[in-house]
């Protein structure tokens, strides 16, 4: 038995290395999953309705997808030892309880998904011991409040952090000083202020979701960290102001969102430092104003959104130094189309990158686009498309009838004339037109009023 033993073995060692591999994945699969070769070993156990963990994994896996199952609790060590395991996944399950190193024995996990389970609540400040390879961690849509600041100390590694549609109300200060981290998504939760000290030295960031806050306060220094950030996303919040100097040092944004806020004006501060930003969003805000040098240091700028605000003018040296941007959106604002949008309509004509802006006034041009308006000009100066005058408008109609009336009543009576003529007697001619007039006025009112200017 012992030399069957020796030699099975030494046909086993004869095997390539990928077959071998393919088998040993094969046969510790655990029952109810499947377990698949192709570049490294993965197990599939999605959708297999399991309410507990398989007692064994092939200690060859490289990939665990655990998705769509009915798991309630991990104990401690709940994977047993797998040093080959890259990417766990136990999203959509019924997890309400981690045991404090549930993941030892995962030495080499790179990415942890958990992300919709509801009854998360609660993080154990040693839920992640042993995981110090971990470089994205996915916590999305479960129910967590708040996590321990310190419950991230071994994970110098994590790049990404998810922890978008839970209920924080400030942003976990377990993220502090996490200089490898490059996105943290944060969006859809409860958080309502960005203090001085939420994101301190997070000096590798280059992309950051707070969209779908409650943010109505933002510190002066909260950005100053955020040396290499690249998209910023602050939209759909509740900001009425920013601080002076908000974006201070943020040189190598790329894209800026600040729609769908309450802001009424735009300082000329706040995007000083951005020289390489191509996008920003202004829309859906509550703006009316633009100070004069807003954009100016925005040279890198091809697009800009300035669509549902309560802008009515925008002169052109607030927009001069962008004038050539690729892009530019202004629908849904109550424009006023006067000589001061001039520039704007030749610049729609000439360059065809913006349309859609419809006039709210003067009340000539109300309802135009503005490239249908036309400005006229006296001794090469613009004038201003002027404010129907309905009191005058309904005088000219009423003096043009007049008028017409008074036409009519002269060719009737100068035909009686003619005929009279023919009988040559001067008398009967003026009984004529006495009879005449009193005919008019006894059937036409209208000519009762237009007689008194013939005196008749």
């Amino acid at each position: 038995l012992q030399g069957r033993g020796t030699f099975i073995f030494s046909v086993l060692c004869l095997l390539p290395q990928a077959v071998l591999a393919r088998w040993a994945c094969a046969r510790a699969c655990p029952p109810s999953c499947s377990c698949t070769q192709e570049k490294s070993c993965s197990v599939l156990c999605d959708r297999s309705g399991l309410a507990e963990l398989p007692k064994e994994f092939p200690c060859e896996a490289a990939a665990i997808n655990l998705d769509k199952n009915r798991l309630k609790f991990l104990s401690e060590r709940a994977f047993g030892t797998l040093p080959s395991l890259k990417s766990l996944s136990l999203d959509h399950n019924n997890i309400s309880f981690i045991t404090p190193g549930a993941f030892k024995g995962l030495a080499n996990l790179v990415e942890l998904k958990m992300a919709h389970n509801e009854y998360i609540s609660y993080l154990h400040t040693r839920t992640f011991t042993g995981l110090k390879k971990l470089v994205r961690l996915d916590l999305s849509d479960c129910n967590l409040f708040n996590i321990p600041d310190r419950i991230f100390i071994e994970q110098t590694a994590l790049r990404e952090l998810l922890c978008f549609q839970n209920n924080f109300r400030r942003i976990p200060g377990a993220i502090r000083g996490m200089e490898n981290l490059t996105h943290i998504y944060l969006e859809r939760n409860k958080i309502e202020a960005v203090a001085y000290n939420s994101l301190l030295s997070l000096g590798s960031l280059r992309y950051l979701n707070l969209q779908e806050n409650r943010i109505n306060v933002i510190h002066e220094q909260a950005f100053q960290d955020l040396v290499r950030l690249e998209n910023f996303y602050l939209n759909d919040n509740l900001l009425s102001d920013l601080p002076r100097l908000a974006f201070r040092g943020l040189i190598h944004l790329k894209m800026l969102n600040l729609g769908g806020n309450q802001l009424t004006n735009v300082s000329k501060t706040w995007f000083s430092d951005l020289v390489e930003v191509e996008i920003l969003y202004l829309d859906r805000n509550q703006l009316l104003y633009i100070e004069e040098g807003t954009f100016e240091n925005l040279t890198s700028l091809i697009t800009l959104h300035l669509n549902s605000n309560n802008l009515t003018t925008l002169p052109f040296p607030v927009f001069q130094p962008i004038y050539f941007l690729g892009r530019l959106y202004l629908f849904k604002n109550p424009w006023e189309c006067d000589c001061s949008l001039e520039w704007l309509k030749d610049w729609m004509e000439n360059y065809k990158l913006v349309r859609d802006i419809p006039c709210a006034s003067p009340s000539s041009v109300a309802g135009l686009d503005l490239s249908e308006v036309v400005f006229t000009k006296v001794n090469g100066t613009c004038v201003d498309p002027a404010e129907l005058n309905l009191t005058t408008a309904s005088s000219e109609v009423a003096s043009t009838t007049e008028n017409r009336f008074h036409s009519l009543i002269s060719k009737l009576l100068q035909q009686e004339l003619r005929e009279e003529m023919g009988n040559g007697t001067e008398s009967r001619r003026n009984g004529t037109l006495v009879d005449s007039c009193s005919y008019l006025r006894h059937t036409c009112p209208l000519c009762l009023f237009l007689f008194t200017p013939l005196q008749m």
